[in-house]
């Protein structure tokens, strides 16, 4: 039987956040609750090891959900990788002309977040035989509890910086229940390795009483694209 971790509890906070919805494609609207994808980047930003892949059990909403709308300028394309090979081996940078590039659009984010995020680790097939699972959970804690990460954790966009703390148990969440939807899982990475794009994964999202229980990934919907 595989491996898995006990269970952690991170407290996770921001003023804005914008878990973008693949549907929008103009302008950036948030789903209600963070997706387990942008929870899951939370949890790699301050533990990430090739040996270890984190898996989100639930997200506890703690705050009452509330959006905010505003407009902001967006860099619409990005220096190739080719190009930034070139530049590596050549020294000379490309031009890029932000100008040429800024667009301004409307984001809905959500405003003042709380959540206690709910997870666990497995160990993967990149483990190698010093890669002793007490090991990366003692190391987790420690880091947690330290403040330490490898970036800047973040809600969604690099601009939404995420507080991350150990949960406090007498926390309670919010006393809300609601159908959210079809909701971004994740994205299927191991597909673009056999050659086919990348393909979203999805969930039927489901809030009861403050909390978004997130279903084993055997369970997802793939979707194979946008919804």
């Amino acid at each position: 039987m595989a491996y898995r971790s006990p269970p952690f509890r991170v407290r996770v906070r921001g003023d804005l956040a914008c878990f973008t919805r693949p549907e929008f494609k103009a302008e950036r609207v948030s789903y209600e609750v963070i997706t387990p994808s942008a929870a899951r980047g939370i949890l790699e930003a301050i533990l990430w090891k090739p040996a270890i892949c984190w898996r989100v059990d639930q997200v506890e909403v703690l705050a009452p959900i509330r959006f905010t709308g505003f407009r902001r300028n967006e860099v619409e394309g990005r220096v190739s990788v080719a190009n930034a090979k070139k530049a590596m081996k050549s020294g000379v940078l490309p031009d890029f002309i932000v100008e040429d590039q800024r667009q301004q659009r409307h984001t809905l984010a959500l405003e003042h977040v709380d959540y206690i995020i709910t997870a666990h680790f497995t160990m993967t097939d990149k483990a190698g035989p010093d890669d002793n699972p007490a090991k990366f959970e003692e190391m987790f804690q420690r880091r947690l509890a330290k403040g330490q990460c490898f970036h800047q954790p973040y809600l969604g966009c690099r601009e939404f910086p995420a507080h991350v703390a150990p949960a406090d148990a007498a926390t309670r969440p919010i006393d809300l229940s609601k159908s959210l939807g079809l909701m971004l899982y994740d994205i299927d990475f191991d597909a673009a390795g056999n050659g086919d794009r990348l393909r979203p994964l999805f969930f039927r999202a489901e809030m009861r009483t403050g909390v978004v229980t997130v279903p084993p990934r055997d369970q997802v919907i793939n979707a194979g694209g946008a919804p």
